[in-house]
């Protein structure tokens, strides 16, 4: 059977409430394949039990690098491509080293990275590290453009604790396109601590990459960004790894699941079908001090989320995503899917299982950041695609941070509909959320956070080095669409003392070792 809806409720008018609910999966059903109507983009969507999961999970491979003593080295070339998701349809597509998504970079910290990366695409991309600490100049960010057949190699030392990080494409202005089409991957990082856990960690084994995305195909099975509800897109087909109606065998009593929500614009409630309860153990900045045993993990796009089930032998259980609690006003919760629910993956266990520990009751140390050493709070209200009343501008300086400190920053969702908020450079801690501390899933490192409407999230991060008053970090709304209409603003680091004039010059692949041209090696 193909994945289905199997409601629709058209939103006539929110102000009001005015709905019109039509049930069963009759002429209301959509198939995959079928188009969206104009004017058809607040509905009630749910495959939750239609999905028949014919399809073995694709697992991305593995980079392969190059290793000299401490130094490792990766190839990435973003490409065109063609997939098939659908049966008897082929899609165009985008990657990074294939058709479609890219391979998982696996580094571990004290290492010095590379990446000899080619744009193979007719038009301009680049290539952002998300969560990375690393400098500003090789952040991958809009000042990072690589243009059609340009090469680009940036270098830095792994500086974090091991964490779920990925990378995607950051043109300003086309972000939400470059990454629909294809464009995403993940970049592992390990460390002595986690090096050193009880944790399934056999990569493609038991410890599994969950690449959640939602697409909307048009009839000859290519991939539509058109109509959009105010947050962005929000697809009814899902794909994981894009991997359409996906089952994993599972051969360990614990398998690990590293999700990665990395739709424009969707929010995921994950839960499993059955219940069950299952132990959340890192979150988007790494390890937690110690596992959350819970029935739920809400994700926004860009965050990502570790978890640890259970298995026993011959059991069968979906990974589904429940309606979010998106904490806006009931009127507007379906226009901007809070009703929505998916299947996202089956786990089947075979009949034998290979015994895995327990998850540890400890992980990895959590040191919180004090809010009495912060030595300034700045405020952020975005309102509409705009941050404290800006739109993004590639020559303005929004915030200059000196090095060395530690910062709060009040972040406020002025609207009735979602945003999130990501910091590149920092992961940082959430203080209060309301004045109120943060539950635990939102107690680890984070780089990126949901915004509730009209609710105040007081942020922490400190700014430890890399400095440069002429190259910015990004903050952003990491709903993809409200990024490139305007939603981000910029930071330099500096030293004490450093004079910033708040303009800032553009920088080309020419510029300070940014892109280049050929494919020689960078001497540093």
């Amino acid at each position: 059977m193909n994945q289905q809806l199997s409601r629709r409720t058209f939103l006539l008018g929110a102000a009001t409430g005015l709905v019109i609910t039509l049930a069963g999966c009759g002429s209301t059903a959509r198939t995959p394949g079928d188009p969206v109507a104009s004017g058809d983009v607040q509905f009630e969507a749910s495959s939750a039990g239609a999905v028949d999961f014919r399809n073995p999970l694709v697992i991305p491979p593995l980079a392969p690098a190059t290793v000299h003593g401490n130094q490792r080295s990766f190839t990435l070339v973003a490409q065109t491509g063609v997939s098939h998701f659908l049966p008897g349809q082929s899609t165009s597509t985008w990657g990074y080293n294939g058709a479609l998504l890219g391979p998982t970079l696996r580094a571990h910290r004290g290492e010095e990275v590379i990446v000899n990366f080619r744009n193979d695409l007719d038009e301009t991309t680049s290539v952002h590290w998300h969560g990375m600490h690393l400098p500003a100049a090789m952040d991958g960010g809009p000042h990072q453009s690589v243009g059609p057949g340009q090469t680009w190699q940036p270098y830095w030392t792994i500086a974090q604790p091991a964490a779920t990080l990925w990378y995607h494409p950051h043109p300003h202005g086309a972000t939400e396109q470059q990454v629909y089409q294809g464009l995403a991957g993940l970049f592992l990082i390990d460390d002595t601590i986690s090096d050193g856990l009880a944790l399934p960690n056999r990569y493609g084994v038991d410890d599994i990459l969950v690449i959640v995305q939602d697409k909307v195909f048009n009839r000859a099975g290519e991939l539509r960004l058109g109509e959009r509800a105010e947050t962005g897109l929000l697809g009814e087909t899902i794909l994981v790894n894009g991997t359409y109606a996906p089952y994993f065998t599972v051969t360990t009593t614990q398998v690990r699941l590293r999700i990665l929500n990395g739709s424009t614009a969707r929010i995921y409630h994950f839960g499993f079908s059955d219940e069950r309860a299952f132990d959340l153990i890192a979150t988007d900045g790494g390890l937690l001090a110690a596992p959350h045993r819970t029935t739920r993990i809400q994700l926004s796009p860009g965050e990502r989320a570790e978890i640890v089930v259970a298995m026993a032998p011959n059991t069968v259980t979906t990974l589904r995503s429940f309606a979010p609690d998106l904490g806006t006003v009931l009127e507007l919760v379906n226009a901007y899917g809070g009703q929505d629910r998916f299947d996202i993956l089956q786990l089947r266990a075979a009949a034998q299982l290979q015994a895995a520990p327990d998850v540890p009751m400890t992980l990895a140390p959590l040191a919180s950041l004090d809010a009495r050493a912060a030595t300034r709070t700045r405020t952020f209200r975005l309102d509409g695609r705009q941050i404290n009343d800006q739109r993004m501008d590639m020559r303005r300086i929004d915030a200059v941070v000196t090095v060395g400190s530690t910062e709060i920053w009040d972040v406020f969702n002025q609207n009735l509909y979602p945003h999130n908020f990501h910091i590149h450079d920092v992961q940082f801690q959430i203080l209060d959320i309301d004045a109120s501390a943060p539950p635990p899933e939102l107690a680890g490192w984070k780089d990126t956070v949901y915004l509730r409407p009209r609710t105040h999230y007081r942020l922490i991060m400190r700014f430890a080095d890399y400095t440069t008053a002429d190259l910015p970090y990004m903050y952003h709304c990491h709903l993809l669409w409200h990024e490139d209409n305007g939603m981000m603003g910029q930071f330099v680091v500096v030293e004490p003392g450093t004079a910033q004039t708040g303009e800032l010059a553009t920088h080309s692949c020419q510029d300070r070792h940014v892109c280049r041209t050929d494919a020689a090696p960078m001497q540093h």
